[in-house]
């Protein structure tokens, strides 16, 4: 393997598990770099939605006492039956309408130009849901009403547009609807494990005959990367949103998608 294409690779892997669970689009960052790096792995942008599973592994790993307790709760625990039900509610029209338009959003959508406009776009939109945020009514995943469940995830389907954020559209979105930060962020993550593995194992299906052992070892490489990553990410998450909030991504967002348009219009 080409050391160059190695190590961008590694690049790629890292700033995804970074910014996959916080609220500036993972899937953005990775559209920019790979444009600014003119990154040439796997075909059809498979590269950039597979290597996420490295960060949703990291989600398993960290949450996997809470994670087995639902499992071997569910025939008893109503709580847990809950837990499974809003992510169930939360996942499905997002993986719908992901199905039905997989085509257009990776022909049309994934642009330089729409994650720089969704990225300002979004920043504004947290920064203004920080201001005015409701009280929170909800403190816990499984005090998550259903309808509310499945209100965050039509949310999500914002997220089909690169650079909105997956995690910055179901965490803002169940702020917005009363859930507790918090509770919000983890939310976000567990509704992460379904939504993920869905588009990863969707798009390796659909790009199945052009890849290549090269361009599936570069994706092993950027999904390790990934797992590293995120492992350190999430857990300083989780805290720190508790503590300040998230408009300090708002304003990152923001910056981001300003400097990205300045120098692509030096191009």
């Amino acid at each position: 393997m080409d050391a160059t294409l190695f190590a961008e690779a590694v690049l790629l892997g890292v700033v995804e598990g970074l910014t996959e669970f916080i609220p500036v689009s993972s899937t953005g960052h990775l559209i920019l770099l790979v444009d600014l790096l003119g990154f040439r792995g796997a075909p059809g942008k498979v590269f950039e939605v597979v290597i996420q599973l490295g960060a949703i592994l990291a989600i398993c790993l960290l949450y996997i006492a809470r994670l087995w307790g639902v499992a071997a709760g569910l025939a008893r625990d109503p709580a847990a039956r809950r837990f499974v039900a809003n992510i169930l509610a939360a996942f499905l029209p997002a993986a719908a309408l992901g199905a039905l338009a997989h085509g257009y959003i990776k022909s049309v959508l994934f642009s330089p130009y729409v994650v720089c406009t969704a990225l300002i776009t979004g920043g504004v939109l947290i920064l203004i849901l920080e201001r005015f945020r409701p009280k929170p009514r909800h403190g816990q995943v499984e005090a998550i009403p259903l309808a509310t469940a499945l209100r965050i995830g039509l949310l999500q389907c914002l997220a089909l547009v690169p650079g909105v954020s997956r995690s910055g559209a179901t965490i803002m979105g169940a702020v917005w609807l009363g859930v507790e930060r918090r509770a919000a962020a983890e939310f976000s993550f567990f509704l992460a494990i379904p939504t993920m593995l869905g588009a990863a194992v969707f798009d390796l299906y659909k790009s199945r005959a052009l890849l290549a052992a090269d361009g599936l070892l570069l994706i092993a490489v950027g999904f390790a990367a990934a797992f590293v990553s995120a492992l350190v990410v999430v857990r300083w998450l989780v805290g720190y949103v508790s503590r300040r909030g998230f408009a300090p991504f708002g304003w990152y967002r923001i910056a981001l998608g300003l400097a990205m348009l300045a120098i692509l219009g030096l191009r």
